[in-house]
């Protein structure tokens, strides 16, 4: 029976995107402006992500102790709100509509790797959080997955699948429970 041998793992042809310069800067300014506490200024957040090619809209929230693996593949629309202990796991695009919010402990994933094949190799794919979408706390989206408008996945679940507008889902994997009604 074949085994895993991470030893083989090599994640070509995947290439996350600017230079090792600019991947190594990016790291510690992550560290130290994202991921504590120390800077819970918004506007300080949005220029730096800026500054490393993310797309922001208008006042976008990022709370503390948010961990954003590559902001170059990251596009954030007006009035979204990022709270604390989200990790972006942006291996790939994760474009983030307006209004949206990804609440406490999130987790937005576009990598994963293929549990079949013995080198265990990567595997990505984008995620698009359409506007007025709410990711409750401690939830997950998988890689490849569309969460459509005003969708909402609840707290602790997963999102396996992309997820109809205007509906609730819960559990794991995450199934509609009921439609969302905005009064």
């Amino acid at each position: 029976m074949q085994k895993t041998d991470l030893s083989l793992y090599n994640n070509h042809p995947y290439h996350p995107g600017g230079n090792a310069f600019t991947r190594f800067l990016w790291h510690y300014t992550n560290s130290f402006f994202f991921k504590s506490g120390l800077f819970p200024v918004y506007g300080t957040k949005r220029f730096l992500l800026k500054a490393f090619g993310a797309k922001l809209g208008k006042s976008v929230t990022i709370k503390p102790y948010v961990n954003i693996k590559y902001p170059w593949n990251l596009t954030i629309g007006d009035n979204a709100w990022i709270g604390e202990n989200v990790w972006l796991d942006s291996l790939e695009m994760i474009t983030i509509g307006a209004n949206a919010c990804i609440s406490q402990g999130a987790t937005i994933l576009t990598g994963s790797h293929n549990y079949k094949k013995a080198t265990f190799d990567l595997i990505t794919a984008p995620v698009t959080l359409e506007d007025g979408v709410w990711i409750g706390a401690g939830a997950i989206v998988n890689q490849g997955i569309t969460i459509a408008s005003h969708a909402v996945l609840t707290s602790g679940s997963v999102a396996t699948k992309n997820l109809q507008a205007y509906s609730i889902y819960q559990g794991n994997p995450a199934v509609k429970v009921r439609d969302r009604i905005i009064e």
